[in-house]
């Protein structure tokens, strides 16, 4: 690409997925999608986190740091992971008055995390934008980077009106164009199943976790949240 030549606000790459490049624009959606309510989501979300003071957090798909600024208010440590290098740095920008949350580059499937490090992951509003193929290989970072006994909580779309599942149906088919998985999944290419957060609870349960609950939060989101045991099996 030229100096000249416009950047695309969304690209996507075969093994991470669609990445979200304009972050402003993107936070400029969100608020309108979600009726000027993307903070009282945020509060939700976190409330429902329930991190202890002390907690280290993983944030991953953080896209421009919303989520991470109000778990930094009530956390230990936030590390926000996004494969898309401008969510980083604006992210990062956003954030420079908490000096306990950071932000860097890297892909829910492969996370530059130790094993074990974490008592919180969160994941919202960025499962769909993984490709199919690499869910599982997603969740089973999310288990790795947990310690036992911790909490992770997944979150996405769930539409409960007429325009907004309309709305959502147009952004799910395209995500699963730029991901190549059109047709290609269990759901026939169905794009509300497809960001419907609750398919992931039987993955969840093959990789380990228990206690996997769903709850639906005002506006128009779906949470899954589960536990990894305090005595993890070894994954192989």
């Amino acid at each position: 690409m030229s100096r000249n030549e416009p950047q695309s606000a969304i690209t996507s790459h075969d093994d991470v997925g669609v990445l979200l490049t304009q972050p402003r624009r993107y936070r400029a959606f969100k608020a309108a999608f979600l009726l000027g309510g993307g903070d009282r989501l945020n509060a939700r979300l976190a409330g429902l986190a329930r991190p202890a003071p002390d907690a280290d957090v993983v944030d991953i798909g953080c896209g421009p740091g919303d989520l991470a600024r109000v778990l930094a208010r009530r956390a230990g440590r936030v590390t926000g992971v996004d494969p898309a290098p401008q969510m980083v740095d604006y992210a990062t920008a956003r954030c420079r008055d908490l000096p306990n949350c950071r932000f860097e580059r890297g892909s829910a499937q492969s996370l530059p995390l130790p094993d074990a490090s974490a008592d919180l992951v969160t994941c919202t509003f960025a499962m769909h934008h993984i490709p199919a193929a690499h869910r599982a290989d997603a969740v089973a970072q999310m288990f790795r980077v947990l310690r036992p006994g911790g909490r992770l909580l997944l979150a996405d779309t769930y539409p409960t009106d007429p325009l907004r599942s309309t709305a959502v149906r147009v952004m799910a088919r395209f995500a699963a164009h730029r991901t190549h998985d059109t047709g290609h999944g269990d759901d026939h290419g169905d794009p509300m199943a497809d960001i419907d957060i609750r398919r992931y609870r039987a993955m969840l349960e093959d990789t380990g976790f228990e206690d996997v609950e769903f709850v639906v939060v005002r506006p128009a989101t779906g949470v899954l949240s589960a536990t990894k045991p305090q005595a993890a099996p070894e994954r192989t």
